[in-house]
């Protein structure tokens, strides 16, 4: 089996040429566009979501031999998030070589968070199963080495800071309400308003609701920091 060109190119970009083609055609395969005669990517995310754990994890340990498990967790999860995934699958235009239905393209699938995050997974358990551990290493390494660099500052997010910050003060955990939704149902817009007991709010927008309720996490602690 030989790999399209946009394909093959995807395989440079990922630091990886696959002696088994059929495993990168089956990683960017997604269900909506499966036949008889072709498989999803499903299983092979499933595999792969625990081949970046082991990954991560060992990396991590390797990086802060003197780390406890409660310094390591946090880390870990910054790292394996499904927000780092398809930041790592935008950097390599994973999304530009996916195999959707009709269905999945007209509703945005190649900008998705969660079917690009979903499809890194699966590419990383098809170099798994072509060349084995040391190499899905490799490749991983290489690929989340700029989340490595920063994960210190990313392991605690906006909300879990701000969470913190409020139980200091005595005071219940901030909520988050959606005030408005804009944009086509296949790409909505959000703006949430996080709120303390204090009275204190702020506000953001952003394409998903966990986007939208980070940064006005972020803006509410900038505001509390003051």
């Amino acid at each position: 089996m030989k790999l399209s060109s946009e394909l093959a190119a995807f395989s440079n970009r990922l630091g990886h040429q696959f002696s088994d083609p059929s495993l990168l055609v089956q990683a960017v395969t997604h269900a909506s566009i499966v036949t008889i005669h072709r498989d999803d990517n499903q299983r092979l995310e499933f595999l792969g979501d625990r081949v970046l754990g082991l990954v991560i994890s060992d990396a991590l340990l390797k990086a802060d031999p003197a780390a406890s498990e409660g310094v390591l967790a946090p880390r870990y999860n910054a790292l394996v998030r499904r927000e780092t995934c398809a930041a790592v699958a935008i950097e390599l235009d994973l999304g530009s070589v996916l195999k959707l239905g009709r269905s999945e393209m007209k509703s945005g699938g190649r900008r998705k968070e969660a079917l690009l995050a979903d499809a890194m997974e699966a590419v990383i358990a098809a170099v798994f199963l072509d060349a084995g551990f040391d190499t899905a290493r490799d490749v991983v390494a290489a690929l989340w080495s700029p989340q490595v660099a920063r994960v210190k500052d990313d392991a605690r997010d906006a909300k879990t800071a701000l969470q913190e910050w409020a139980q200091a003060q005595g005071d219940p955990p901030p909520v988050y309400v959606e005030v408005a939704r804009s944009g086509p149902d296949h790409q909505p817009v959000f703006t949430l308003e996080a709120r303390l007991a204090s009275g204190q709010t702020a506000q953001a927008t952003a394409g998903s609701k966990r986007h939208a309720e980070q940064a006005a996490a972020t803006a509410l602690l900038e505001k509390v920091s003051r």
